[in-house]
């Protein structure tokens, strides 16, 4: 290999290595994200009805 291609492919792969370290530092230093998230509730409608059929009855 030639100099000037050694020289390309530490670069490139020296810059990849940078990019993915710093986006898992990025990732684990951010505080309270998980006040952040979102999602949906895993209740079907027919345990809505249920809750709120045991809800009355109580």
């Amino acid at each position: 290999m030639t100099t000037g291609g050694l020289t390309i492919m530490l670069i490139s792969v020296s810059t990849v290595t940078l990019l993915f370290a710093w986006c898992i530092y990025k990732v684990l230093s951010i505080p309270g994200e998980t006040e952040h998230m979102h999602g949906f509730e895993m209740e079907t409608p027919d345990e809505k009805a249920q809750k709120k059929a045991d809800e009355k009855g109580a």
